[in-house]
C-alpha cells in the first residue's frame, strides 16, 4: 500500500495562508475549495487536513496527523509528546504581558498578587515561576484585551504581532515572555514509519527557505577590481568569473546572505563595481 503523508494546517488566517504558500512552493498541488476541511494533493504523497490551530498539536501527538505546521506558541502551550522538525522562520510574533496605559511599570515584580487573563496558561506559569512571582491566572479564550476595562483581571498576557489591539484596548506591552513563528511538527512514529517521504518534504522546504534566505548578485568589473570584488563574495564555494567581450572587463556571479546584502552592496561599489544585478532565488540546493 502506498504510504501517505497526512499533514495538519491552519484552516484559515495569516498563518494558513503562509503555510500554504510555502507547500506550493515547494512544488505540492492540490485543490483547496472553500470550508474543505481536507484536500489530497495530485502530484505528492500527501493529503491536508484543515484544523484549528490549538488542535493541531492534539492531532499530531495522537497520529490523526503525521505532520503539522503551528504556531510555535501552540506547541510550547499544548506541550504534547511530539517531535519539533524546523522552525520555518513566518508569521513571527510574541506573547507579551500588557497592562492598562495609565499604569506605571517597573519591572516583572508589577505582576505579583495580581490577576492576569491569558490563553496561554502553561506558558504565562512558567515565566511566572522562573520569576519568583506569585499571581492568579485567568484562562480566557479570544478577548483577552478586553479583561482589564471590565474588572476581570490587571493585566493580559497575550499574542502580540503590530500591538494594535492592544493600544485599541487602552493597554501597553510591558513584557515579552516568549518569541513564536510557524514550525513544523512530527509524530514520532511517523517520523520512523514514514522517514523517506518526511525526509522529502523537509529538502523541499530547506530549499525553499534558503533560497528566500539568499540573493544572487551578477555585476561587473574591472581587471583591477576582480580580485577585491572576489573577496568580498565568497559564494557557496567562491564567485563565477566570466571574461567580458569588452578587454579588461570580467561578469562576476555569486550569493549573498539577504541579512548582509546591503552591506556588501556598498562595499562592491566601493571596490569598483558596475552594473549591480540584484535576483530573488526561488529555490536553493545545497
Amino acid at each position: 500500500m502506498k504510504k501517505t503523508l497526512r499533514i495538519a494546517v491552519q484552516k484559515s488566517g495569516r498563518l494558513s495562508e503562509q503555510s500554504l504558500k510555502l507547500m506550493n512552493e515547494c512544488g505540492i498541488r492540490f485543490n483547496n475549495g472553500k470550508s474543505r476541511l481536507k484536500a489530497v494533493s495530485y502530484n505528492f504523497p500527501a493529503e491536508f487536513l484543515f484544523l484549528r490551530d490549538d488542535d493541531i498539536p492534539g492531532y499530531v501527538e495522537d497520529g490523526v496527523a503525521d505532520l503539522g505546521l503551528v504556531g510555535e506558541n501552540e506547541m510550547a502551550e499544548k506541550a504534547k509528546d511530539i517531535e519539533l522538525i524546523k522552525k520555518l522562520g513566518f508569521s513571527k510574533c510574541r506573547l507579551s504581558l500588557a497592562i492598562p496605559r495609565d499604569k506605571e511599570y517597573h519591572g516583572p515584580a508589577y505582576f505579583q498578587d495580581t490577576n492576569i487573563a491569558t490563553s496561554y496558561p502553561r506558558i504565562l506559569n512558567q515565566y511566572l515561576e522562573n520569576q519568583n512571582i506569585s499571581a492568579q491566572i485567568h484562562e480566557i479564550s479570544g478577548s483577552v484585551e478586553i479583561a482589564p476595562s471590565i474588572g476581570l483581571a490587571d493585566a493580559v498576557c497575550d499574542i502580540v504581532s503590530s500591538g494594535s489591539t492592544l493600544l485599541s484596548n487602552g493597554l501597553k506591552e510591558v513584557e515579552t515572555i516568549f518569541k513564536s513563528e510557524t514550525v513544523l511538527i512530527g509524530n514520532h512514529t511517523a517520523l520512523v514509519e514514514k522517514k523517506d517521504l518526511i525526509d522529502q518534504l523537509v529538502f523541499r522546504i530547506n530549499s525553499v527557505l534558503t533560497g528566500k534566505g539568499n540573493k544572487y548578485i551578477l555585476l561587473n568589473a574591472p581587471d583591477e577590481a576582480t580580485q577585491a570584488i572576489v573577496d568580498l563574495l565568497p559564494g557557496m564555494r567562491s564567485p563565477t568569473i566570466v571574461p567580458l567581450a569588452m578587454s579588461g572587463w570580467n561578469s562576476i556571479h555569486s550569493v549573498v546572505e539577504e541579512d548582509q546584502f546591503w552591506e556588501v552592496i556598498e562595499k562592491l561599489k566601493e571596490a569598483g563595481a558596475e552594473g549591480i544585478l540584484v535576483v530573488p532565488i526561488e529555490k536553493m540546493i545545497l
